[in-house]
């Protein structure tokens, strides 16, 4: 009998030091979720998908994914050689059209010297007249002379006018299209929008392309955002540019700290990411934050992270 007291009271013990045990663990349980931070989401870029804005195929594409790139460079082309050949024939027709352009000095010269000629010969008359040495018949003829040549110096003008002005008009029209081939041609290199790393690359030298379609996906990750989700008593203390602690999760409860700035707010309540929070908090509203950070290298795109309200 005593030996089985003595069984009884190892058992009691034993239930206790797993009961205290439990309750421990329960304790720096509850200590960890006390450290949770005030918001937390995960990392984005800005990502920019670059397409092809004309038709052609691929002469080269310089990119490699993982490659970095700078803001407007030229890392590819497409071929041009169609759209060279029909600039190079629009510039021979304006250089045609050019060569019929009326030398309207030389066309009226004749003219305005038959006008001097007849202007001359009508004060010579003019002269005799008052000598008694011409007729008024005479001169009545030479000045009817004078109003047609002027007439038709005028009509000669306006001619020459028109046909100079239809020409101008159509080597306008035709520099036009030259432009817009000029533009073309400029969308046929192959340019990075910003600074960033190329993320994927769909497209290789040597293919045809489509205006629209997909070459390659480039990211800023140097300068990363981490789209938070905070609870609605925590917007009284938040505001645009407000400095935060932003804490990047590397697994393993390994973080590290980052200096942040709220850049955005959301305006609308929402229910929290599953991939978030637990199944319970879901049902809670949340307003989404976007925290500006600077990379060091660490961060990637969809990793996690939290944030931290600096009061």
């Amino acid at each position: 009998m005593e030996l089985k007291a003595l069984n009884l009271n190892k058992i009691f013990l034993t239930s206790i030091n797993i009961g205290a045990g439990i309750f421990i663990l329960s304790l720096l349980s509850c200590g960890r979720d006390s450290g949770v931070h005030d918001a937390s989401g995960t990392f984005e870029a800005t990502e920019i998908v670059v397409s092809s804005e004309v038709s052609g195929k691929i002469i080269e594409l310089n990119v490699n994914e993982g490659d970095t790139v700078a803001g407007g460079s030229v890392v590819g082309q497409i071929d041009t050689i169609q759209l060279f050949l029909r600039k190079k024939q629009l510039l021979a027709t304006v250089r045609a059209l050019e060569a019929r352009r009326p030398e309207v000095r030389k066309q009226i010269a004749a003219i305005e010297e038959q006008i001097t000629t007849q202007t001359r010969e009508k004060e010579r008359v003019e002269r005799l007249i008052k000598a008694d040495a011409a007729t008024r018949k005479q001169l009545d003829d030479i000045t009817s002379s004078i109003s047609i040549l002027e007439k038709q110096l005028e009509a000669q003008r306006s001619t020459l006018k028109n046909t100079s002005g239809g020409i101008t008009e159509d080597a306008s029209a035709l520099m036009i299209q030259v432009e817009q081939i000029n533009d073309q041609l400029q969308r046929s290199r192959i340019t990075s929008p910003i600074k960033g790393t190329v993320l994927v690359k769909y497209a290789e030298a040597g293919e045809v392309t489509g205006a629209g379609k997909p070459l390659f996906k480039v990211a800023d990750i140097n300068n990363m955002q981490l789209k938070a989700y905070m609870t609605s008593d925590l917007l009284t203390t938040t505001r645009l540019n407000q400095s935060v602690k932003v804490f990047a999760d590397f697994g393993e409860e390994e973080e590290r700290e980052y200096d942040g700035k709220i850049i955005w707010i959301s305006d609308k309540a929402e229910f929290t990411p599953k991939t978030i929070q637990t199944k319970d908090e879901r049902a809670n509203l949340v307003y989404a934050v976007k925290i500006s950070v600077k990379n060091d290298g660490y961060l990637k795109i969809g990793m996690y992270g939290g944030a931290e309200i600096v009061k």
